[in-house]
């Protein structure tokens, strides 16, 4: 199966904290920003904005110094024990902020063995989660979700996936054409968040950015009920401007 998309924003984001990791793991007594800089090569204002986002997540902490060690997620997601369940609790936790920063129900979703799979998601009272009122792996063609993930296969594997897959009329706004659904796949710019329109459910907007690393294809995604469809692009926006602490949690 041939991946479509080139890396994204987040996607570097994600291997420039990296590399900052490693540098930092390297020096168990701590390492300046200076040295950081002066050994990864960032820009020191990236740099800046990097080590925020890795002290908010736990990646690293700063010591009496003002230098840099391990913070206790490096540990616990790099450690053998446990790191399944680290990996879940960290990934939660990334989940919930989202939501809360974007005022929405957020999703993440993984392209498995060619079917859909919702693996973790955060939702609340203000910020209800979608009805799935028709099985997520059987619907890729109205959701959000789903157009993100096949935006980033080949042609083939698009085609194979909705083979296997009837593309049934959920609402009136559903695209049940193959060949108008493959158009607009093809069409789609890998920065430009997929959009869901009321094509799953009457009353729910959708919005997908993809965070595709290596083969690995994936999705965050976002839904709002329709009387706040004025915010869904921003919302989109702010989603992938945030999707690095995901990527992140996912490549150690």
């Amino acid at each position: 199966m041939a991946l479509m998309h080139e890396p994204t924003a987040p996607y570097h984001s994600a291997q420039d904290a990296l590399r900052v990791l490693e540098t930092v793991a390297g020096h168990p007594s701590g390492v300046t920003d200076t040295e950081l800089a002066r050994r990864t090569g960032l820009d020191p204002d990236r740099l800046t904005t990097l080590l925020r986002m890795l002290r908010r997540e736990g990646y690293v902490e700063q010591v009496a110094d003002g230098a840099y060690v391990t913070g206790e997620t490096l540990r616990r997601l790099g450690s053998a024990h446990g790191r399944e369940q680290a990996l879940g609790e960290q990934l939660q936790q990334v989940l919930d902020r989202l939501r809360d920063s974007v005022g929405a129900a957020v999703y993440l979703s993984r392209y498995v063995d060619g079917e859909v799979r919702i693996g973790q998601y955060a939702a609340g009272p203000t910020t209800p989660a979608v009805n799935e009122w028709v099985d997520f792996r059987s619907s890729a063609h109205a959701t959000a979700i789903g157009k993100s993930l096949l935006t980033q296969l080949d042609h083939n594997a698009r085609r194979d996936h909705l083979s296997r897959h009837k593309m049934a009329r959920l609402t009136s706004r559903t695209i049940t054409s193959d060949k108008l659904l493959l158009s607009r796949l093809a069409a789609q710019p890998p920065t430009v968040p997929v959009l869901d329109l009321q094509e799953y459910a009457i009353g729910t907007v959708c919005a997908a950015v993809p965070i595709t690393a290596g083969s690995a294809v994936g999705c965050l995604a976002l839904s709002l009920p329709v009387e706040h469809a004025h915010r869904l692009r921003q919302a989109a926006e702010t989603l992938n401007r945030s999707a690095a602490p995901v990527l992140l949690s996912l490549a150690i």
